[in-house]
């Protein structure tokens, strides 16, 4: 990859795709960014060698990708000051819950990718899921491919509003796995493990889990169930768990996840 990308945000989720990006052997010298916060900027020079603008300018001309990774109420904001500079280029927005539409009518091309990524990016293990307006060629489909692929597995849809759904799952659902390795790290340590012992329990437990079930054909029901023998210990656990009725209550929060991602177009996007 040659093109010039420009970041409008250089927080963490730009950070994992620079640092994919460099990793695969993409030019720093190639990177533009705009961020406005000092701590942030330090932070992009110490990791990257990347001395970031603090606002748009005439630098974002020759952009020929323009990834928007910023605060979805500043988006429109944003979209103003660097629109003039950029209307040749491809966009890649990983802003949760700002649809499209609103992309397209701020920036005044149709050349715009949705992305709902996740926080693994930041170490190559993230999962992306990726929607693209008819003005995206097949070219620049490849292209995001490319870039990506930098920060792990990607998936396309074919229905803008499936990523609300996307952010409930993949994209909130990190701090899922946190809530509930944060839940057994404190039972290991009220049944008399040691925190750091309960910790990489808990850690290996849900590594080991979720690469079983990558390798397995099998549905995450059935192989809950061999591991469940009924009158067991992990039987007593889910039984339990069933009795408070946390399968449902789970389901009902991540309803409330994509609810709120519909929200943020709602209340952020628009004219």
């Amino acid at each position: 990859m040659t093109q010039r990308i420009a970041f409008i945000g250089g927080g963490n989720m730009a950070s994992a795709i620079i640092g994919g990006l460099i990793g695969q052997g993409f030019a720093s010298s190639h990177i533009d960014v705009v961020e406005p916060y000092p701590e942030a900027q330090d932070k992009l020079n110490a990791s990257f060698g990347i001395a970031a603008h603090a606002q748009a300018g005439s630098f974002l001309d020759g952009s020929d990708l323009v990834v928007w990774a910023v605060k979805p109420q500043t988006f429109k904001e944003a979209a103003q000051q660097v629109q003039a500079h950029t209307q040749k280029a491809l966009h890649l927005s990983v802003a949760a819950g700002i649809r499209s539409d609103s992309i397209a009518h701020w920036l005044g091309t149709e050349r715009i990718v949705r992305a709902m990524p996740n926080t693994p990016a930041l170490i190559g293990k993230g999962m992306t899921a990726l929607y693209a307006r008819p003005g995206v060629t097949s070219e620049d489909k490849a292209w995001v491919n490319e870039v990506i692929t930098t920060t792990g597995d990607y998936l396309w849809l074919s229905q803008e509003a499936q990523l609300d759904a996307v952010t409930a799952l993949s994209g909130s659902g990190p701090a899922y796995m946190f809530y509930f390795m944060e839940a057994m790290v404190n039972a290991g340590v009220s049944m008399g493990l040691a925190p750091a012992q309960a910790h990489q329990l808990a850690v290996a437990t849900f590594i080991g889990a979720g690469e079983l079930a990558r390798a397995s054909t099998e549905s995450p029901e059935v192989l809950r169930q061999r591991v469940t023998s009924k009158g067991g210990t992990t039987y007593a656990a889910l039984m339990s768990m069933e009795q408070d009725q946390v399968k449902a209550h789970f389901v009902k929060a991540m309803q409330a996840a994509g609810l709120r991602a519909k929200e943020l177009g709602d209340e952020f996007g628009g004219s």
